[in-house]
Formats: structure tokens, C-alpha cells, sequence
């Protein structure tokens, strides 16, 4: 008797189990180890599970044992390396299993839901019956239909969805009947596998070179290439990708979502034509649906996408690439949370591939790996390809800048730029870190900012909408002219968004091009590509956008970059704020001087002597990593210490609260016992209180490196402690404590 481990599809912590089900007779042969099946459970018929596990044996009486009813799809069936995966992640990150087999898995197909990827066409049998057909005199839409056939004869199909709407379906149908059209089916294609692929014969830098021999040549196989912006980091991975094909391997390439502009994955389908696959937010479930199943069946060969790619079902694995490494968003913050490097470790070491991480700014924590502990084999590329050099990189005190009489958002030093800039007919990017027209609406009288009714965060003011918008929930709101406590009809804009920057560049520069790219002016599916189209071919131009202008973008029009408001990300209540500035200071000011000319990036400071900014202004990464290594350390931080964060959230206030005193109690009795481990301890609310009417309360702690196994019984007493009403999560070294 074959007996099947079966994870049912539903997230409860006291279901996080596998459940022993007999495999029936007509279905030993079709089900496996990675199948989509349908069980009885409880006191419902049919409910979705995957194996897990089949084995001969049940440690139950089978006669209590219930049988699988069907294959829920023959489309989906993970391999026994992606089991392996699963089962590694949940002991690693502490996340029940089904919450990861479901990341394994294209859309809507938990929904049952049938995906289409095909498309209706039909196509004229004979032009010379069809001129002669003749309809009745009434028959309109018929008569009208004919003429349009003939009128675009030059056409050899037309969509049948195109004529139904023109014509109604019914007309169709009749030409159909009366065999003057004939309908075929064509599968559905997404716009990039439709590029021609383009013979490139790119000849390496010895630099590249010399990487590129490292990790094929090495036993490591994890490397960190840190090479500055423009260094040729992506020809680096398009080589080592093409060794990968001619091995017989496959390829995951990853860039952070903000990454992947069309330059990129242009670039791949060029390289490699219709072995590309690209997974990203961008798509429509179908096209997802369509370029999973072409990674399944073998067809693509090399996964471009953002985080979620790494559970691409591509087999044969040689080569997992992270662009960008540093990137927050390969950090999972919603259910399940994990660590993107951390998963592509785990999958290179089940597949016997390798992984290669690039940064221009590599995190504190990666950097310390490849320079201080070896767990990562460090390749170094410090000089820009040809001609090109770094920007100069020039701060300017804005505190000066208010005591010469200037109090607008722009020094004197960025306007002459930008004047000397558009004379010559050159492009510039603006950045600022931050979209909407004003971070908030405040009453000049009494103080009072308006905020977000689910969410206790101020919000944002949208001119162009005339709206006020929470940036955590996306609630709108009308915008307020009026104090609401006080009555004042003086509401003062506080803070600088994308929106108001445009407004004052195009108040100054009336003549000229100015667009905007942030996450307001690229909600639909081209509207990216149109603006950055458009960017691209307009001199002078100025493009304003937040960190979406920041990465995978290369314009050799751009000579200056401004950073209008440097700070912003600085004085954020997180260990890792100067980390992360120095590294968006260095990745906007990349973008300028690309061609032979040299740019020049003009960054806005009211804190210049900050040490962050004198390192980025000389480009000294390592530097700066080792002051900022040298504070971490007497600090008692990452990598010294593991960050562990257990969030807790619910709708009633008082049910959150209580348990996190629950939690912190027994975790004080842990530390009692094993006072070596833990460092830190406490538990507060958290620094954004309430976010989609859920209150949310936070335990940090901070872990000796040498006593991480204490995890496991943290891990322990937050399951045991689950309360109705209640989400709790557990996070190490969170990317973002608020």
C-alpha cells in the first residue's frame, strides 16, 4: 500500500503537520513526490494539499486512513529539490510549511481558476468568395463586417475578440457557418519573448575577465563581485550565464523590483532570445501563468525577475546572480518572511550551483562575510569600462544656503548646474525620496497634521489629485483647506514630494522637458516604459523621480544627478539609516557621466560633516564600512549580533498588548536561563502604531552570534503562545523596524 504525506492548504499553526492518506490504485503511477491533490479533511470533501513524502508504511491504523481523491492540476508538480527547499526554509526562517509551498506556485491556481494562454484568431479562406457573397439587404453588421475584411485585405489574421466587439458575436459566427472565415488558435506570447535575438560579440575588460575566470575557476561557490556603477557588472553575469547554457545548466538572474527597467530585460532576451523568462509584479496573472509554465517544461532556460524568482521551477540549476545585493526588497516583510540571499543559498547547496552577489555598496553584513569571516569570496572591479569616469560628487550645505538668503528647495549650485546642463542640451535626473506634492498638511496655528483614520501615520499631500493619501494602505482622503481642530484656514504643505519638484522645475525651466517617474506616474503596465522611452529621446530633459530613477537605468545623455533632500533616509530611528544612505547616495549619483563626458552628482545636506557624506563623496566604500563596521561593534549590532524582531499585531488593542506581555514574560525566564545569549531585550509598540486598523506591538532582541541556536526555543514560545485574534511573526535581522 503507497501512503502519501499530504501538507493541507491552510494556514494554522495547529494544521502545520503532514497527514498520512492512502494513494488509490488508479493513481499510483500519476501521483508523486511535489503533487497538487485534492483530500477529504475534517468535515470538508475537497480540500487542496500537496505530498510532501510517499512511503510504504503509515505509523496510523490504515483503516482510520482516508483516501486522495484526484490531482487538483497535472500542471503543477514540484520536484523533490524544491521539497528540500521547503523543508529548509521553515527550519530556517520558522515558517510553516504550506506558507512556503505556496510561494512554489504560479497564480490563481490555488483558485482552481482555468488559465487561458492561448488566443482566437480567425482568417479570410478565400478574398474573391468573400467579394461575391452576397447578404440580404438588412443584414447590416454582416455587409459591414464584408466590407471591413476586404478594406484591410492586406491583414492575414484578425482577432476574434477585435471583430465580436465590432460586430457582435453572432456575425462572426455566421461567417464562420458559412465558411468565408476560419478560426485557429495561437498561444499567447508576452511582448519580450517576441524580441529578435541580436548576435553580440562583446569583448570582456581584462577586469571582467578576470572575474569571470574566479567563479568558474573556484571551488567557492558563493562570490561577492563589488565593482563601482558602470564597471560592467551585468556583462560579468551575461557571460557566466552563457558558460552556465553551454554546460547544460540554467540560470536565475535576480534584480530588485525597482531594477527591472526594460534596459534589463531587454539586454537578457537579446543575449539569449526565447530562453528568457521574466517573473515580475509587473505581469498579468496569464503572462506569470505563461512564463511559469515555460520555466517548468523546460523551455526557458534563464529566469529574469525580482525577489520571487528564486522559486522559479527551473531544473538542472548552475547559476543563481543577485544583482544589487544590498536591496531592502530582498527582504520579505509580509507572510512568509525571508531573506532572498539566504533561500539562494540554501537552493545552490541542494543544486550544486553557484551564487553570485553585485553591488556597487554591498551590505555591511555581506561585506563582512567576504572580508572578515571568508563565507563569501570577494572579486573586486574599481574602474568604470572605457572612457568613463565616477561622477564628482559635490556636497552642499543647505544650512548656508538659508543663511545667503535661500530658502527655496534648490541651492544656487544645482540651479547653475542644471541651467549649464540644458545649454548644452544634456539630461539630468532629480532625486528625492519622496513622492506625492508634501509629506504632510500642517495647521499653522495649532500644529495639526491630518492623518490616516486606519494607520497612525500623517498623510500625504497629492496636488495634482487634489488628495490626501496614506502611502501605508492606500486610503484617499479629500484635501483639507481648514484646520479641523482649531478652525485656522492656514494649512501649510510640510516637506518636499516628487510632485512639487516638478512643479517648481517647471516654473523655472519653462522651455523644457520635465518628467516624473515615482510609483503615482507608472501605476499602469507601460507607463514606465513610455516615460523612460520618452526620457530618453528628449534633449535637454529632466527626469524627477524617487529610488525608481535610482537603479538599471544607463543614459549616456545624463550628465548631472541632484539629490535634493539627502537626509531624508538618514535620521530614520534604524541601525542600518547610514548604510542605506551611503548606499542610495552612491547608486543616483551611478547614473551620471556614462558616456566619456564626466558627470557630476550635486547632493543637498544639512548635515555635510556627516561621515556618510565625506565617504561618499570620495567613493570610499571600504571606508566607510569599516567606520561604520567599528560603531556596530561597540554598539553591539548586526553582524555582531543577531537581530531578532516578534511582531504582533491585532484589531483589538488590548488582546495585542496582553500578549506581548505573555511573550516578554516567558522570554524573560528563558534569558534567565541562558543569560549568555541574549544581549538585548525589550518589548514596546511599534514606531508606526497602527497600520490597516491593526495595533502592533514589537519584542527586539539581539542575540550573541555564537548562541543562535537559542532561536529554535524563541521560535517555540511564540507558537505556544498563539492567541486567537492575534498575528505574530518572528524576523531576523529585519530590514525595516518600523
Amino acid at each position: 500500500m503507497n501512503i502519501a504525506e499530504v501538507v493541507i492548504d491552510v494556514s494554522s499553526n495547529e494544521l502545520d503537520k503532514v497527514f498520512d492518506y492512502i494513494i488509490p490504485a488508479n493513481l499510483c503511477d500519476k501521483i508523486k513526490v511535489g503533487s497538487f491533490v485534492l483530500v477529504p479533511f475534517a468535515a470538508q470533501k475537497n480540500i487542496f494539499g500537496f505530498v510532501t513524502d510517499i512511503k510504504d508504511n503509515s505509523e496510523f491504523d490504515n483503516s482510520k486512513l482516508k483516501q486522495i481523491n484526484s490531482i487538483a492540476r497535472d500542471d503543477v508538480n514540484l520536484n523533490s529539490n524544491q521539497i528540500k527547499l521547503v523543508d529548509e526554509m521553515c527550519k530556517k526562517f520558522y515558517l510553516r510549511k504550506i506558507d512556503v509551498l505556496r510561494l512554489f506556485l504560479p497564480p490563481d491556481i490555488r483558485k482552481q481558476k482555468s488559465v487561458t494562454t492561448t488566443i482566437s484568431y480567425v482568417k479570410v479562406i478565400d478574398y474573391s468568395i468573400l467579394e461575391k457573397f452576397n447578404f440580404r439587404k438588412n443584414a447590416i453588421k454582416q455587409i459591414e463586417l464584408q466590407n471591413y475584411l476586404i478594406e484591410n485585405s492586406s491583414e492575414t489574421k484578425f482577432l476574434t475578440s477585435d471583430l465580436n466587439n465590432l460586430f457582435g458575436n453572432t456575425t462572426v459566427k455566421t461567417f464562420l457557418k458559412n465558411g468565408l472565415l476560419e478560426e485557429y488558435l495561437e498561444k499567447k506570447q508576452n511582448t519580450f519573448a517576441k524580441m529578435a535575438i541580436k548576435n553580440q560579440n562583446i569583448l570582456l575588460t581584462d577586469n571582467q575577465k578576470n572575474v569571470v575566470e574566479s567563479v568558474e575557476n573556484n571551488k567557492e561557490n558563493i562570490f561577492l563581485v563589488h565593482g563601482v556603477t558602470g564597471s560592467g557588472k551585468t556583462e560579468v553575469y551575461l557571460t557566466l550565464i552563457k558558460n552556465a547554457l553551454e554546460k547544460g545548466k540554467t540560470a536565475i538572474m535576480l534584480v530588485p523590483e525597482i531594477s527591472l527597467t526594460p534596459q534589463i530585460y531587454t539586454r537578457f532576451v537579446n543575449r539569449f532570445g526565447n530562453l528568457v523568462a521574466v517573473l515580475h509584479s509587473g505581469l498579468t496573472p496569464v503572462e506569470k501563468y505563461i512564463e511559469w509554465e515555460r520555466i517548468a517544461k523546460g523551455e526557458a532556460k534563464v529566469v529574469v525577475g525580482a525577489r520571487s524568482a528564486i522559486f522559479a521551477p527551473i531544473n538542472n540549476l548552475g547559476i543563481v546572480v543577485i544583482d544589487e545585493e544590498h536591496d531592502s526588497s530582498y527582504i520579505s516583510e509580509s507572510n512568509p518572511r525571508y531573506n532572498t540571499y539566504e533561500v539562494a543559498k540554501l537552493r545552490i547547496n541542494i543544486e550544486n550551483a553557484k551564487l553570485v552577489l553585485g553591488s556597487a555598496t554591498p551590505s555591511i553584513d555581506t561585506f563582512y562575510k567576504a572580508t572578515r569571516t571568508n563565507e563569501i569570496k570577494l572579486l573586486s572591479m574599481p574602474n568604470r569600462v572605457g572612457k568613463a569616469n565616477l561622477p564628482e560628487l559635490i556636497l552642499v550645505d543647505m544650512h548656508e544656503e538659508i543663511l545667503r538668503g535661500n530658502t527655496g528647495i534648490f541651492s544656487d549650485r544645482l540651479l547653475t548646474e542644471l541651467e549649464e546642463t540644458i545649454k548644452n542640451k544634456k539630461q539630468a535626473i532629480i532625486f528625492i525620496n519622496r513622492r506625492g506634492f508634501s509629506s504632510f498638511l500642517r495647521c499653522s496655528k495649532c500644529g495639526y497634521i491630518p492623518k490616516c483614520t486606519s494607520c497612525d501615520v500623517s498623510l500625504v499631500y497629492h496636488k495634482i489629485d487634489d488628495e490626501l493619501k496614506c502611502h501605508f494602505c492606500g486610503k484617499r482622503f479629500k484635501a483639507v483647506n481648514v484646520c479641523e481642530k482649531c478652525g485656522n484656514i492656514n494649512m501649510r504643505n510640510g516637506g518636499v514630494g516628487s510632485q512639487r519638484i516638478c512643479e517648481e522645475l517647471s516654473n523655472i525651466f519653462k522651455n523644457v522637458k520635465i518628467l516624473r517617474l515615482d510609483n503615482d506616474t507608472s501605476k499602469s503596465k507601460d507607463a514606465q516604459i513610455s516615460i523612460l522611452n520618452e526620457f530618453s529621446q528628449t534633449y535637454p530633459a529632466i527626469l524627477v523621480g524617487t529610488q525608481m530613477v535610482a537603479k538599471g537605468h544607463d543614459f549616456s545623455g545624463v550628465n548631472l544627478v541632484g539629490i535634493v533632500d539627502a537626509d531624508l533616509s538618514l535620521h530614520f530611528g534604524d541601525y542600518r539609516s547610514a548604510e542605506r544612505t551611503y548606499s542610495l547616495i552612491t547608486q543616483v549619483a551611478g547614473r551620471a557621466g556614462r558616456s566619456d563626458e564626466k558627470g557630476k552628482c550635486i547632493v543637498q545636506t544639512y548635515s555635510k560633516n556627516h561621515f556618510v557624506f565625506k565617504f561618499a563623496a570620495k567613493n570610499d566604500y571600504v571606508g566607510f564600512f569599516e567606520k561604520e563596521l567599528n560603531l556596530r561593534e561597540v554598539t553591539a549590532f548586526p553582524p555582531y549580533t543577531k537581530l531578532v524582531r516578534i511582531l504582533i499585531s491585532s484589531f483589538i488593542e488590548d488582546l495585542a498588548r496582553h500578549t506581548v506581555v505573555k511573550v516578554f514574560n516567558e522570554l524573560k525566564i528563558l534569558r534567565e536561563q541562558f543569560k549568555e545569549a541574549f544581549v538585548y531585550l525589550d518589548a514596546m509598540k511599534s514606531p508606526v502604531k497602527r497600520i490597516q486598523n491593526k495595533f502592533r506591538y514589537q519584542i527586539l532582541i539581539r542575540l550573541n552570534k555564537s548562541k543562535e541556536e537559542i532561536l529554535k526555543q524563541i521560535s517555540d514560545i511564540v507558537l505556544q503562545s498563539n492567541t486567537k485574534n492575534v498575528i505574530m511573526f518572528i524576523e531576523t535581522d529585519p530590514q525595516n523596524l518600523s
